[in-house]
């Protein structure tokens, strides 16, 4: 129940035809960055939560 090729090719005809030519290059970036701020922030979280933890154990000594 995969998508074939006619189904892929309806759905980027809808897609142009729905936007236009020009702005897909635009949405494409769009969606790029996002996706590459996205993997930034998921590498960034365990380095605070590290530190969360090492601030709350610090806390609890004190």
């Amino acid at each position: 129940m995969g998508l074939g090729l006619p189904e892929i090719l309806i759905v980027l005809l809808i897609v142009v035809l729905l936007f236009g030519a020009k702005r897909i290059p635009g949405l494409a970036r769009g969606i790029g960055k996002s996706v590459t701020s996205f993997k930034a922030g998921m590498r960034e979280e365990p380095e605070e939560e590290e530190v969360n933890k090492e601030s709350e154990s610090g806390k609890k000594t004190s």
